[in-house]
């Protein structure tokens, strides 16, 4: 099975950092960003990852080479410049991932999942095409994404109770981005909406540690709790 990470964002809330550094080499903790998945990656038994970069994507690719000083074999995605989006990104990584299921984590997130369960849900033998990790609400995005039903993702819909944030974790078939075209730009969030209403997408609740690094302030504060 490999994973996918997603690295090829701009960071515009993280500027002025982002203007010379890419997101996803940003330090906390004495480590970047990246590092952190892709060490937990390999204690998980990952062999195979690949990375999708654009801004500065250069710069990531000298730090991280090929991946063996982590124990891990590394592909590059080369985007063009301003990126593809999540969706257009993976689907651009596709001939890349293969024919089976992968496990996609953004880049510009810390969190405690166990990646070992990525394989666990690959495994499963039903209609499903996405699993997503969903965490508590942050006060940043106190409305949520998503709600569960069982381990069915359904909308969040009108209501604010009971709702959860996607965690920038989840593991897809590679047909889910079957009808994105090739160097298309285009958000995740219209084909969760579609599967939603077609009920192919489970999740379940991550109720460990998680931040999405998407400021300075929250990078600085990540930075102390981990040193």
């Amino acid at each position: 099975m490999k994973a996918m990470i997603l690295a090829a964002g701009r960071g515009e809330r993280l500027r002025p950092l982002t203007d010379l550094t890419p997101k996803p080499l940003l330090r906390a903790g004495g480590k970047a960003l990246i590092v952190w998945h892709l060490e937990r990656l390999a204690a998980a038994g990952w062999h195979d990852v690949v990375i999708n970069h654009a801004h500065l994507g250069q710069q990531i690719e000298a730090k991280l080479g090929n991946g063996s000083s982590f124990g891990l074999s590394i592909m590059y995605s080369r985007e063009p410049v301003g990126a593809l989006e999540t969706a257009g990104g993976i689907a651009a990584a596709l001939p890349l991932l293969g024919s089976q299921p992968f496990l996609a984590v953004n880049g510009d997130i810390w969190c405690d999942w166990d990646f070992a369960r990525a394989r666990h849900v690959a495994q499963a033998r039903d209609q499903r095409r996405a699993h997503l990790v969903l965490v508590t609400n942050p006060r940043h995005h106190s409305g949520g994404d998503f709600r569960l039903a069982g381990d069915i993702v359904l909308s969040a819909g009108e209501t604010t109770s009971d709702t959860a944030t996607y965690a920038g974790i989840g593991v897809f078939w590679p047909e889910f981005f079957a009808a994105v075209p090739a160097g298309a730009v285009m958000k995740l969030r219209p084909l969760l909406d579609e599967g939603i209403a077609r009920r192919i997408i489970t999740g379940e609740r991550h109720s460990g540690r998680w931040v999405d690094v998407g400021t300075p302030e929250r990078l600085a504060d990540l930075d102390r709790e981990l040193a």
